[in-house]
């Protein structure tokens, strides 16, 4: 039985929040020049029309990180004219999910969540590489 509580635990939503903003915190600590990562492409594939243009480079990545990690633990969801657009086609795509069990919707959100965290983290984690290999230091 404490094997299903460790694993529990291991795998708990707030965990999950916890690591991608201790990974945030960590690339910060170690980024100390973030200009840097000015004009660095990113290797990543990211939906760079839904973010904008700020994932173009290594720094625009840097700031949207910090900006998710900043929602993440003050909870405000900041309104962006830009993004409430895209939120409003997203919506319009996920109507027919309103209709299904709520306990079914939750679990998809919280698998949904899980999933972005999870990608995120190794995101952030990636960057903190890259600049550590842009600096010279080998990790």
């Amino acid at each position: 039985m404490q094997s299903a509580d460790a694993k529990f635990k291991r795998n708990s939503l707030f965990l999950t929040l916890r690591r991608y903003s201790s990974a945030v915190s960590e690339m910060e600590q170690t980024i100390l020049l973030p200009s840097l990562l000015r004009d660095m492409p990113s290797d990543e594939v990211w939906d760079c029309e839904a973010a904008e243009e700020t994932c173009k480079d290594l720094y625009g990545n840097y700031l949207m990180l910090k900006a998710i990690r900043t929602t993440v633990e003050s909870g405000l969801i900041p309104l962006d004219d830009h993004k409430a657009k895209n939120n409003t086609a997203l919506n319009k795509t996920l109507e027919p999910l309103l209709d299904t069990d709520p306990e079914v919707l939750f679990h998809f959100h919280v698998r949904g969540l899980f999933s972005v965290m999870s990608d995120l983290t190794k995101k952030t984690q990636t960057l903190t590489e890259k600049y550590m290999d842009i600096i010279g230091v080998a990790n």
